[in-house]
C-alpha cells in the first residue's frame, strides 16, 4: 500500500517539476522564473525524500541538505540581483 501512494506521490512531484521547468523557460518576467526557480528546488526536496522512504534508506539526507541550501541561496542572490543588480555589496571607505 506505501509503495502504492509513494509511486503516485512520485508521478505527482513529476508532473509539478516539469511544470516549473516550463515556467522557468517561458515565464512572462524574470522574477516569475526565480519563483518557479525556488518552486522546483523544494519539489526536488520532495521527490527525494519520497525515494528515500520507497528504497528505506537515509542515503539520501545528504543530497537533501545540498539541494535545500543551493536552492535558497539560489533564490536570495537572484532576488539582490533583480532589485539592485548588485549580489554582494561591497562598501569602499
Amino acid at each position: 500500500m506505501l509503495h502504492s501512494v509513494a509511486f503516485i506521490v512520485m508521478c505527482i512531484l513529476a508532473i509539478a517539476i516539469a511544470l516549473c521547468l516550463f515556467r522557468m523557460v517561458k515565464g512572462p518576467s524574470m522574477f516569475d522564473r526565480i519563483v518557479a526557480l525556488d518552486l522546483l528546488g523544494i519539489t526536488l526536496i520532495g521527490f527525494v525524500g519520497m525515494l528515500m522512504i520507497v528504497q528505506q534508506t537515509l542515503v539520501y539526507v545528504e543530497v537533501i541538505l545540498v539541494l535545500g541550501i543551493l536552492s535558497f541561496v539560489g533564490t536570495v542572490a537572484l532576488s539582490k540581483y533583480m532589485e539592485g543588480g548588485v549580489v554582494i555589496e561591497r562598501d569602499r571607505d
